[in-house]
């Protein structure tokens, strides 16, 4: 079964061969983490970013800020590359449309590739700060992945909650499916092992 995405923000052609096969799997995960990330905002109208699903919930404008902000943060001072000065990241503007913010991630995004395909096993491994402790690179990586997908998932329910569209990012969705697709929401599915 083949994904469906019906955005390819950075198309397969742009993602640099990692300096070491066994890591192709890093930059492909990223490059594909941003493509779902903006297939999601994507679907957002300008006027649904001060959506809050709880009063003590952040606005969707605010998770789309935090995610370019703290993305920069994680892959400047944990990961170590070099990075744009933060007072260039955000769309310009005191209330940007939800598709300057898609830019921006997408464009942000898009440099960090070759940096992260030229490292090598010494790169990944080494022990970076993070926060208040130290972790390998490749951890924190990982732990960046996760906190784009927790974001994502925010953004996600709020689009269900106002009773939007929701695309597929990890595989179909009840607004988004396609002929062969088999999600696991049976005992007859989990217990399948492969053809």
């Amino acid at each position: 079964m083949a994904m469906q995405y019906e955005h390819e923000f950075i198309p397969p052609a742009a993602v640099p061969r990692a300096r070491l096969p066994l890591l192709q799997h890093l930059v492909d995960t990223y490059a594909s983490e941003t493509n779902k990330t903006a297939s999601l905002w994507s679907e957002l109208t300008d006027a649904q970013l001060e959506f809050r699903a709880h009063a003590r919930s952040s606005a969707v404008r605010q998770i789309l800020v935090h995610q370019i902000l703290s993305e920069r943060r994680f892959f400047a001072e944990f990961v170590g590359l070099p990075e744009p000065a933060v007072e260039t990241l955000l769309p310009p503007g005191a209330a940007p449309g939800a598709d300057a913010y898609v830019e921006r991630l997408v464009a942000l995004a898009v440099p960090r590739l070759a940096p992260l395909a030229a490292g090598d096993e010494a790169f990944w491994v080494a022990e970076v700060p993070f926060f208040d402790v130290r972790r390998q690179r490749i951890w924190v990586f990982w732990r960046r992945v996760l906190h784009t997908a927790h974001h994502r998932a925010q953004v996600g329910v709020a689009l269900r909650l106002l009773e939007d569209r929701v695309p597929p990012t990890y595989g179909p969705t009840a607004d988004v499916s396609w002929a062969g697709a088999d999600p696991t929401t049976t005992l007859d599915a989990a217990r399948r092992q492969g053809a």
